[in-house]
C-alpha cells in the first residue's frame, strides 16, 4: 500500500503543493515579557477553538498554490492589493523586522522579500518548495519536480538531479541537499546529493528589501487496523535495471553533483537505485488541498546535521500515514505522529516538517478525522518538543507551511480574501501580519 502510494506521489509531484481560502482575521499585538506564559496558553486554546470550529468548512477548490497553480498577481482583487500594502508595512510589528528575505511561490515562480517590495527570480512557472542555504547564498528548489539550485539573486540556475524530487532540505553545512524520491522497497525515500560548486562562486545580495518587482485510500472510521508488511528485497542482491550505488547514471546526477546516495529506509543502504518513473508531461489542474498535501514528501535536514524528519518510513507498515524522524548514523527510526492502522481509529496526515534553529522544535502541517467530528481538525499546524516529546497546536484553521524566524516568530501559509498569504506569526501569542500572497515560505539565514 506505502509503495502504490509513494509512486502516485512522485508521478504527481509537481502538482503536490496546495492552498485554499477563507479570510485571516489579524490578531492583537505582542504579549508582555511578563504575560508571556498566559499569552502561550491563551494561543493554544484559540487555535484549538478555531480549528474544530472550521472542521466542517470545506476547501474551496477553485483556490490554487504552488507548482504553477496559484492565481498571479494580475487576478489579484483591489482588495487583495490594499491587504497586501498594509500587512507587509506591518510586517516589522511582529517582534521587530525580519533578519533577512524570505522566498516563497506564486503562480508556480519563485519570489523574494523582506518588506513591502519583492523581486521574482523565475518565470514559466512549475516552481516550488525554495529552499534557502544554510549561508543564504543559493536556494534550492523543484522545478517541474525535479531538483535545481540557483543563486540567491536568481542567477545561475543549474538542474542537480533528472530523478523525481519533493521537497529539499540542506545539510547545516551546506555541501549536501536531502530528497525525497522513490526507494528500493517501492515506497518512499530519502536521498542525499552533493550540491556542485557552480552556484557558491558569486556573493548572496544584501539581506535588504529589494526593489518591487493521488492520496492514499483511507480505512473507515470503523475498519479493523491491519499491520501491513512492506516490500523488502535482500541486502546485496540485484536487480536487472537498477543503477549500482554510487555510480553516476547518465542524467541521474548533473552540474557536477553526483549519483544521489540513499539515506532512509536503512535496508535500502548499499542498494542500487531504483529505476525512476518519467517525468509528468504537461501539468494537471491541482487536486483539491487535503490531497496535494497528503503526499507532500518534503523533508527536513536537523540543524546538528544529525537528522532527518520525513513523511512515511518503517512506521508505514503499522499506520495508513506518519512522520518519521530518522537518525543519519545508524538508521533508527522514531514515529513522532501517526495515523490509521495499529491501535489508532483516526486517519490523515502530518507533513512538511521544519526544524527551528536550535533543534529544540519541530513542526508540520497536519489534518485529522478522528474517530467522532468533534475530534476532526481540517489542516493546521503542530510544534513538537523534539526533548519532552509534548505537542501544541499553533495559529489558526487552514494555516500551514511553517518556517522559523526565530524562537518568537514564524512565516506560514495562512489564507485571506480568497487566497493563499505568506503571513508573519507570533509563536507566543498568535499575532499575525500579512507578508505578501503566496505560499511555500523559506527564511534566509543570516549569519552574524
Amino acid at each position: 500500500m506505502a509503495g502504490n502510494v509513494a509512486l502516485a506521489a512522485v508521478m504527481g509531484v509537481a502538482s503536490v503543493f496546495a492552498g485554499t481560502a477563507t479570510a485571516e482575521a489579524t490578531a492583537t499585538a505582542e504579549a508582555t515579557a511578563t504575560a508571556a506564559a498566559t499569552a502561550t496558553a491563551a494561543a493554544t486554546a484559540t487555535a484549538e477553538t478555531a480549528i474544530r470550529a472550521g472542521a466542517d468548512a470545506k476547501a474551496d477548490p477553485a483556490a490554487k498554490v504552488g507548482a504553477g497553480s496559484e492565481p498571479g498577481a494580475a487576478a489579484e482583487a483591489a482588495s487583495a492589493v490594499k491587504a497586501r500594502t498594509a500587512g507587509t508595512a506591518g510586517a516589522a510589528g511582529v517582534g521587530g523586522g525580519l533578519p533577512g528575505l524570505v522566498a516563497y511561490v506564486r503562480d508556480g515562480d519563485i519570489y523574494v522579500s523582506q518588506g513591502v517590495g519583492e523581486k521574482r527570480l523565475t518565470t514559466g512557472g512549475g516552481h516550488a518548495r525554495p529552499r534557502w542555504s544554510p549561508d543564504g547564498k543559493q536556494l534550492a528548489y523543484l522545478k517541474d519536480g525535479r531538483l535545481w539550485a540557483m543563486r540567491a539573486d536568481g542567477g545561475a540556475a543549474r538542474q542537480l538531479s533528472t530523478r523525481s524530487a519533493a521537497g529539499p532540505s540542506w545539510s547545516p553545512d551546506g555541501k549536501w541537499l536531502a530528497f525525497a524520491s522513490l526507494s528500493c522497497t517501492g515506497g518512499p525515500g530519502v536521498y542525499r546529493i552533493a550540491v556542485g560548486s557552480a552556484a557558491t562562486k558569486a556573493a548572496a545580495p544584501q539581506a535588504t528589501a529589494p526593489e518591487p518587482a493521488t492520496p492514499k485510500k483511507e480505512p473507515s472510521r470503523t475498519a479493523t487496523p491491519e499491520k501491513k508488511t512492506p516490500e523488502k528485497r535482500t541486502p546485496g542482491t540485484a536487480t536487472a535495471g537498477k543503477k549500482a550505488p554510487g555510480a553516476t547514471a547518465a542524467g541521474e546526477g548533473v552540474s557536477g553533483s553526483g549519483a544521489p546516495e540513499v539515506l532512509f529506509p536503512r535496508d535500502c543502504r548499499g542498494e542500487e537505485l531504483p529505476d525512476d518513473v518519467a517525468a509528468p508531461v504537461g501539468r494537471k489542474a491541482p487536486a483539491p488541498l487535503n490531497e496535494r498535501l497528503a503526499n507532500d514528501d518534503a523533508v527536513a535536514w536537523s540543524p546538528d546535521g544529525k537528522r532527518l524528519a520525513f513523511r512515511g518510513g518503517d512506521c508505514e507498515s503499522i499506520y495508513d500515514a506518519c512522520l518519521t524522524v530518522g537518525t543519519l548514523a545508524d538508521g533508527a527510526e522514531k514515529t513522532v505522529a501517526a495515523y490509521g492502522g495499529g491501535s489508532l481509529q483516526n486517519r490523515g496526515f502530518a507533513v512538511v516538517p521544519s526544524w527551528r534553529a536550535d533543534g529544540a522544535k519541530l513542526s508540520w502541517t497536519a489534518y485529522e478525522e478522528g474517530e467522532t467530528k468533534a475530534e476532526d481538525r481540517p489542516v493546521h499546524l503542530v510544534e513538537y518538543d523534539t526533548v519532552s516529546g509534548k505537542k501544541r497546536i499553533l495559529g489558526s484553521a487552514m494555516d500551514r507551511e511553517l518556517a522559523y524566524v526565530d524562537a518568537s516568530r514564524a512565516v506560514i501559509t495562512s489564507q485571506n480574501a480568497g487566497r493563499s498569504w505568506v503571513t508573519v506569526l507570533g509563536l507566543a501569542n498568535g499575532a499575525r501580519t500579512l507578508f505578501h500572497s503566496g505560499s511555500q515560505p523559506s527564511v534566509q539565514p543570516v549569519r552574524r
